[in-house]
């Protein structure tokens, strides 16, 4: 074995979605593949995510009359992303979206039942090929399927319930509008279906994981808990193999197809946030978030990129210090979100990264960390508020949300000018009057209203702030991850300085640089690139170790032509 502990054809570094597709596509191709996981427990970020996927011209659109095309996804990619750079490149987004069916079919024909969330706007609806109705999620999961493989499993940072993300923008007002709470009473009758016929049902980010490693262990594949990269093993240029700390020790592993690094970002890397970011970061991102492979990755040769930027959004702060990502709240009508000075600087309703954006360049000319959400009463009555539900005592006697019977006695519980924050009240109130935000274009794309309330009249974005009492809640940057990373191209390999290809190594999602660039297309964007560029770098190396005739691999199989990429 040449000093080598063991020997497999495809080595996966990291059990998010990117790490866990890339393996189910290696031992599909019949690459003997091992897994390996830093933690002790398995599925990262991803079981903690919405688990949605943002996939152009997936073939659930047919079925709800959505016309969709390989041109459109591009043109909108280009018009929501612009020049964002290599790992950015047309070659990247075209490997991207023509991917998607060879995806979806793959992980469908393994067991993976996808639902559409038929509702969901892209980002940027209004710009050329946008659409609604391009991300897909799984159905909710039954975790007794995985046996004792649960217990090693990060479920516990998921919801125990039947989720889907297409419930999430109704059950946000489903005691306040027919359709939500239909919606409501549609999921509680799934919670006690799944109850009834004793089944342990997860939906979301965790349905994602679950299924994921479901079909990871029907394929047979070994998986490491425990088990950190410490080290790549090069040879004349080319990554053959990698240094596994286990419990045994080091242990030499040679991978002749290649290596995967899909271990995540550097999220709770506390030091690197404050040197990239400017922030100790306020992340939903798994402990082992640390840029540990990324570091790795550099070290062997591979360039970084866009590592000044992350998956941002809104948060509201917890009593231990962490955060709590924000979605509907900020976007409800009968709320204002303001700075320091008072005054509003951006649409609350936008999506996540660009409000996230806007409050770290505000912060950068008037303090804005934290800023203020401010709640008009009808807006605490009507709408689903998860945050504030969580701890609410502690956020209370830390100061993180207060609450006043006048806009005045608030004013001077968040030290604000109470003359200041009068006036932006008062500006904003004549917009929700007209219906038009001629400040920020609040409520004017359908992406916008997917978090409103169509009761409220003229734009369902907006709503008076004028019956108390009123309480305002802390707002800090938070995010669903960093993406910046190693720089890899349409193939997924990680490339030099130069651009050039490092022989063996591969990385995706939040390990590298996104493709996304410095935006956030649709629903999903984070996992899509993750899932499918860690499917196409498992390809990839499969293909390459056909062409090198690695006859040891008896299985490997012939690839299919219509999934081999051009």
């Amino acid at each position: 074995m040449n000093g080598w502990d063991r020997e497999v054809d495809l080595l996966v570094v990291g059990t998010g979605a990117a790490g866990l597709s890339a393996a189910i596509t290696g031992a599909d191709a019949g690459l003997k593949t091992l897994v390996v996981e830093s933690t002790e427990l398995w599925g990262g970020t991803t079981m903690r995510s919405g688990g949605g996927l943002w996939m152009p011209t997936n073939p659930l659109m047919n079925g709800f009359g959505v016309k969709d095309s390989v041109e459109d996804a591009l043109t909108y990619m280009e018009a929501a992303i612009g020049e964002a750079g290599p790992a950015s490149s047309a070659e990247r987004r075209w490997a991207f979206v023509h991917a998607v069916p060879s995806v979806f079919s793959l992980l469908d024909r393994l067991g993976m039942t996808w639902a559409a969330a038929k509702d969901y706007p892209d980002y940027y609806p209004d710009r050329p090929g946008g659409r609604v109705g391009r991300s897909i999620e799984p159905v909710p999961f039954d975790a007794k399927v995985l046996g004792d493989w649960l217990k090693s499993s990060r479920y516990k940072e998921g919801l125990p319930v039947p989720l889907k993300n297409d419930d999430v923008w109704l059950l946000s007002r489903a005691w306040s509008s027919p359709s939500g709470f239909i919606r409501g009473a549609r999921f509680v009758f799934r919670t006690l279906g799944g109850l009834l016929t004793g089944k342990k049902l997860f939906g979301m980010g965790s349905a994602l994981s679950m299924n994921l490693m479901h079909i990871v262990r029907k394929q047979g594949t070994e998986v490491l808990l425990s088990s950190p990269l410490s080290d790549l093993i090069l040879e004349d240029g080319k990554v053959v193999g990698a240094v596994i700390t286990t419990a045994k020790g080091e242990e030499r592993i040679r991978a002749r197809a290649g290596v995967v690094l899909a271990a995540g970002g550097f999220a709770q890397n506390k030091e690197w946030r404050q040197k990239y970011h400017g922030v100790p970061g306020y992340s939903s991102a798994a402990p082992g978030d640390q840029g540990t492979a990324i570091e790795i990755g550099h070290r062997a040769g591979g360039a970084l990129a866009m590592m000044d930027d992350a998956w941002w959004g809104s948060a509201v702060p917890d009593t231990d210090g962490s955060a709590q990502f924000m979605l509907s709240e900020r976007s409800m009508p009968f709320s204002i979100i303001v700075d320091q000075s008072g005054a509003r600087y951006t649409n609350e309703s936008q999506s996540y990264i660009d409000f996230g954006h806007d409050l770290l360049n505000r912060n950068k000319e008037v303090a804005a960390l934290p800023s203020w959400l401010i709640l008009d009463h009808r807006h605490r009555q009507r709408y689903l508020a998860s945050s504030l539900m969580m701890k609410g005592k502690g956020k209370r006697e830390q100061g993180i949300v207060v609450t006043a019977p006048s806009l005045d006695e608030l004013a001077e519980k968040m030290s604000i000018d109470p003359a200041a924050l009068r006036a932006t009240v008062e500006r904003f109130n004549g917009f929700a009057k007209t219906g038009v935000d001629a400040d920020f274009g609040r409520g004017r794309t359908v992406y916008d209203n997917y978090y409103g309330d169509p009761r409220v009249k003229p734009n369902p974005n907006l709503g008076t702030i004028e019956k108390g009492p009123f309480t305002a809640v802390q707002i800090v940057p938070g995010d669903l991850g960093t993406k910046g990373g190693l720089l890899t191209d349409e193939h997924a390999r990680v490339l030099d300085e130069s651009g050039a290809p490092i022989d063996g190594l591969y990385a995706a999602g939040n390990n590298t640089a996104s493709v996304m660039g410095h935006t956030y297309p649709g629903p999903g964007s984070t996992i899509s690139p993750a899932v499918i560029f860690g499917y196409l770098g498992a390809r990839h190396a499969a293909e390459q170790l056909i062409m090198a005739g690695a006859t040891q691999t008896s299985t490997i199989q012939t690839l299919e032509t219509e999934t081999v990429l051009p």
